[in-house]
């Protein structure tokens, strides 16, 4: 590949690829099978009602990187890792991921998700992955019996620090 075309790549394509590098470092961790919508309950997107405001949620970041300063070349966006502990009855309020792709995993516990392209809850138990890209609007409760530790990478604007989103 040319160096040329190594500039051309797009914004967009760039951020794929580093959260594709995120998600083979979280793939390591576990299984990292992902809990899908069932068949035949796909939606096209409807709204989402759920809590405005966490509850029962230690949001922790981890590590992150300024990727203006990398190859990829995304000036004003962070790749960051979080460590999400969530309390059984815990809730991470309703978010869009309209402009921020990211990847879940769930390390212990389980946690149900209430999405906008799915019309029932999907439950994600330990050892599973999720994608979460720009069609998404969703929240997530625990509705296990014990806290629920989530590894969260997301690739995000630096000016937009959607810290508990």
């Amino acid at each position: 590949m040319t160096e040329k075309h190594n500039i051309d790549v797009s914004r967009r394509g760039a951020a794929l690829a580093v959260l594709g590098a995120a998600g083979a470092t979280l793939a390591v961790a576990g299984t990292a099978r992902a809990a899908e919508c069932p068949p035949g309950r796909e939606t096209s997107g409807v709204a989402v009602s759920g809590p405005t405001q966490p509850r029962g949620v230690a949001d922790a970041v981890l590590t992150s990187i300024d990727l203006g300063r990398e190859k990829v070349g995304l000036r004003n966006h962070q790749l960051r890792l979080r460590r999400l502990v969530v309390q059984p009855g815990g809730e991470v309020p309703v978010h869009s991921h309209e402009n921020r792709p990211a990847l879940i995993y769930i390390v212990s516990g389980e946690m149900t998700e209430y999405k906008n392209i799915c019309s029932v809850p999907i439950v994600h138990h330990a050892g599973e992955a999720t994608p979460e890209d720009h069609r998404v609007v969703h929240w997530w409760r625990n509705t296990g019996r014990v806290p629920a530790v989530i590894l969260s990478a997301d690739v995000f604007e630096a000016s937009q620090d959607p810290h508990m989103m």
